[in-house]
């Protein structure tokens, strides 16, 4: 399948002048966060951004997904656009009149955005349907933040007819408007391990009655640490990040156990499934040394996120003509951020591509909140090149 043509700078020029309703609509989801796979408030957003631009729309039934067909009538391939919607568990600080109203809950990772672009990307597309054959299927899904919500939605036929993918992330502390991506992988796969040492608990004064899980906790996450710099490959990348350690109460008691978990990432099965190996060979030789005892459970997660050559070439043909030559940059490296929308890239072919949306008051990058941190915040202006973009690989398709 090769691209009939490529859509010129009057498509940017068309999202541009969406501006207003784009910001408007990521501006309600971001002040409205939810979470998970059951997102009512952002789901009814969505349909009421749709209505009247003649979509055949459905609503997920395990979650509250929206899928929205614009049909052509004409024989041509189906092309879907997918923009995640779900908000992460993390108060947000950075004050603004659209702050998020939600205790514990903000869109720290931009899906407002990508679901504001998406749908302005629909309507752009919906005036412009003329120009288009075959079908666009916007793919709104809850739950990408570790609820595996693309899994859900493939469960209820989201990809049914589908011939090609595509999705934007972006990312706010990298240079703003700038479209970024690469052959082959591109994210991370993702696994959450826990891990409960468990020894023999008593009085702070006296660890000789005790069999002590502290020392022991510790010693398992420098063992763990140093472990991936000596089973994965230099030339390949992987880590283990323990990220949550629980034990003991107060200053004068020994407790019985100690938990942690963290999570597991790497690029390719092979490093995966070593790094798996490593951890419950190290846990259980750091607990017996110490006379202890280790539970693990590894639960697996997203697989790694790769993208199809044809469809990344296309992606930087679209940039180029739509915005400009300096639009698209390829990433020499993968990096280990995890995405579901690999689900998506495992049935059919696609890409995924990082858009940089750096605030524009902010000078120096090394200045931007990055993604998931509690003042995340991105430049607005980057988001008309999202809906240039999105309604671009469609039509070029």
């Amino acid at each position: 399948m090769t691209d009939a043509f490529l859509p010129g700078s009057d498509l940017l020029d068309a999202a541009t002048a969406l501006d207003a309703e784009t910001v408007e609509l990521r501006r309600a989801i971001h002040a409205e966060p939810e979470l998970g796979l059951q997102l009512p408030l952002t789901q009814k957003k969505i349909t009421e951004a749709l209505t009247g631009l003649g979509l055949d729309i459905k609503l997920g039934e395990s979650t509250t997904s929206v899928v929205a067909d614009l049909d052509t009538g004409k024989p041509g391939p189906t092309v879907l656009l997918r923009g995640d919607m779900d908000a992460l568990p993390l108060q947000e600080d950075y004050v603004s009149p659209f702050q998020s109203k939600h205790d514990g809950k903000m869109h720290a990772c931009g899906h407002d955005s990508h679901v504001a672009m998406l749908a302005s990307a629909a309507k752009l597309l919906a005036d412009n349907r003329d120009e288009l054959t075959g079908k666009v299927r916007f793919m709104f899904q809850p739950g990408e933040e570790g609820f595996h919500g693309a899994r859900y939605m493939i469960d209820e036929g989201v990809l049914d007819g589908v011939d090609r993918a595509f999705a934007i992330h972006v990312s706010s502390n990298a240079p703003t408007g700038i479209l970024a991506t690469r052959k082959g992988p591109l994210l991370a796969s993702a696994d959450r391990f826990e891990l409960t040492m468990k020894g023999k608990g008593g009085h702070a004064s006296a660890p000789q009655h005790c069999i002590d899980p502290i020392p022991a906790a510790a010693a398992a996450i420098t063992g763990l640490h140093t472990m991936v710099g000596r089973v994965v490959d230099p030339a390949r990348n992987g880590l283990i990040t323990v990220a949550h350690v629980d034990g003991g109460t107060t200053n004068n008691i020994i407790p019985e156990s100690v938990f942690m978990e963290g999570t597991i990432r790497s690029h390719d099965e092979e490093t995966r499934e070593n790094i798996k190996a490593g951890l419950v060979r190290v846990v259980d030789g750091v607990a017996a040394a110490h006379g202890c005892t280790c539970s693990t459970e590894i639960t697996p997660g997203y697989p790694v996120t790769v993208n199809h050559d044809e469809d990344v070439e296309l992606s930087g043909r679209v940039a180029r003509s739509v915005i400009g030559d300096d639009a698209f940059y390829t990433m020499p490296l993968p990096i280990l951020a995890a995405e579901d929308f690999s689900y998506v890239l495992n049935e059919v072919p696609g890409a995924m591509v990082m858009l940089g949306a750096a605030p524009e008051d902010i000078d120096d990058l090394a200045d931007a909140a990055p993604n998931h941190s509690n003042y995340m915040r991105i430049g607005e202006s980057a988001m008309r090149r999202g809906v240039a973009m999105y309604a671009g690989m469609a039509l070029a398709r």
